[in-house]
């Protein structure tokens, strides 16, 4: 099985649709006001100083000292990087759209600012400035850090015996008690809610009454929560694949990721059986998986590439990786076919990062708190799970739940259901099946934001605004227009029908170092 153990990277944004100018455009800001500042009791301590980054595709990049403890506004600070495209137009400029950046763990100024994963062939950027930001934690703004070798021992299987469970409890406390260590104070303040208040002190930093905010993935969660804390601060908010912030229940968590990677599979394999141009087209998709599974369960499949074996852990998750994008599919079942006939696939160029940073623990543990009480708990759960879902049996965010047991840091921003009020029409995007953000995490969110549309996507992936021209084009217009789709709006699935050029040595896997998956691509 190829490795495809990489760095948390956002993949490109592919946009094409030219819209009509929008109603109203608003000036270049002004200095923020005191109100502003006052409405958190914290207050820019200088103006922005704005300098000249990138190569390729020259931005503006800057840092702003936010507190290191909200609860301290005057506190101890830290270096909040941030980086702007200005509007290409200034006519039609309409203010600023802040691109939160996913994971866990994802640079915003990376994908965002310097590599123009947003092009400037896009309406979005005639009309806003483009603000991005590396959260805290994250990259430029002071990393969540860990030893390096201590990282490398992360348990990467589910617990299957009571000393497994046992070893994983003691493991995390270890990680944990080590990324403080590392880390500095910073450790105990990489929460949501944290990394919320800091999108508001970039919008008075800006000098912005109010802002337009776009995100996928774990990004939606800030956005949701911005949306509480922040109502009428919000122009504009389009949030695509969903977080639900308000599961307690691991078994629900679960559940919910298994079912929809279940769903997308089979999905997949009828996608196979309809497209010539599959290399597993008229062969019988979902009873080669199951061999394949059955053989790594039994210890008996290996790497034709190298002859390495591959455990049935390794296989779900090689499956799972290209379940976040119809475009992979292709791959895939060349990946599979190889698996079968026992031929080397074609060679990967994708290696492991000799890196220590570690954010997505730090700050996934910070906001989650696990019902779990047991070893047999979690392997009842692991019963069930395999009626749920005959075929992958388990999706690998099982790990977002076993990482966070015994967990020695704050869990200061602990699962609620969100309560909202005061905000403007905010629209949801979601697919019929998701592996990162499972189409139940859409509805429940949906319910829980009063004005909210929801978007509904019939295929398979993450990220609608990828993956669907259809629901890019409804989300670009609402960003600009302000116009939500009538409720009930629906796009069909878009699916490849001939292999892409893209090769896997330039795709960006949704993988930590460790191997674990992120929600983001």
């Amino acid at each position: 099985m190829k490795r495809r153990l990489l760095a948390i990277a956002l993949a490109g944004l592919t946009l094409t649709t030219l819209l009509a100018q929008p109603v109203l455009a608003q000036p270049a800001p002004a200095e923020p006001t005191v109100a502003q500042a006052a409405a958190s009791g914290w207050r820019p301590s200088a103006p922005i100083q704005w300098a000249e980054c990138g190569t390729t595709h020259p931005a503006e990049c800057a840092t702003l000292k936010v507190p290191i403890d909200w609860k301290k506004p005057s506190g101890p600070t830290l270096d909040l990087a941030i980086g702007r495209l200005k509007a290409l137009d200034p006519a039609k400029r309409i203010g600023v759209l802040v691109v939160h950046p996913g994971g866990p763990g994802g640079s915003g100024i990376r994908p965002f600012i310097l590599n123009r994963a947003i092009p400037d062939s896009d309406p979005i950027r005639q009309y806003f400035d483009l603000v991005s930001l590396d959260p805290r934690g994250v990259g430029r703004s002071t990393e969540a850090v860990c030893s390096e070798d201590l990282v490398d021992r992360t348990p990467v299987t589910y617990p299957a015996s009571e000393a497994e469970y046992q070893a994983f409890l003691r493991f995390n406390a270890d990680l944990s008690k080590d990324c403080r260590e590392q880390t500095g104070p910073l450790f105990d303040h990489v929460d949501t809610t944290s990394a919320t208040r800091d999108v508001d002190a970039i919008r008075m930093a800006l000098g912005e009454r109010k802002i337009s905010f776009f995100a996928i993935s774990y990004g939606t969660q800030v956005g949701q929560q911005y949306a509480e804390l922040f109502p009428g601060n919000i122009r504009a908010m389009a949030i695509d694949s969903n977080m639900d912030h308000s599961i307690t229940s691991a078994w629900q968590y679960l559940k919910t990721t298994t079912e929809d990677f279940e769903g997308s599979f089979l999905e997949f394999g009828k996608w196979c059986d309809e497209t010539t141009a599959c290399a597993l087209h008229d062969q019988n998709v979902v009873g080669l998986w199951d061999g394949l599974h059955a053989k790594a369960t039994a210890g008996d499949l290996t790497d034709p590439a190298d002859g390495h074996p591959i455990s049935a852990e390794e296989l779900r998750v090689g499956l799972f990786d290209y379940m976040y994008d119809p475009s992979g599919w292709f791959e895939a079942a060349d990946w599979l076919k190889a698996l079968a006939e026992g031929t080397p696939p074609a060679p990967s160029a994708t290696t492991k990062a000799a890196v220590v940073n570690n954010p997505y623990p730090a700050i996934w543990c910070s906001d989650w708190k696990w019902d779990v009480k047991d070893f047999a708990q979690l392997d009842q759960y692991r019963r069930w799970l395999e009626t749920v879902a005959p075929h992958t049996k388990l999706s690998p965010f099982w790990s977002d739940v076993v990482n966070c047991l015994n967990w020695q840091g704050p869990v200061s921003n602990p699962q609620y259901r969100l309560k909202i009020s005061g905000n403007p029409p905010i629209l949801l995007a979601t697919a019929r099946h998701d592996v990162g953000t499972p189409a139940a995490w859409n509805h429940a969110a949906a319910q829980q934001i009063p004005r909210s549309v929801l978007l509904e996507y019939e295929g398979v992936g993450h990220g609608q605004f990828r993956n669907s021209v259809c629901a890019h084009d409804k989300i670009v217009n609402y960003l600009i227009e302000l116009k939500t789709p009538p409720h009930g709006t629906r796009c069909a699935p878009e699916y490849p029908a001939q292999p892409s050029a893209l090769t896997d040595s330039t795709r960006n896997w949704p993988l930590r170092q460790i191997g674990r998956p992120v929600h983001t691509r």
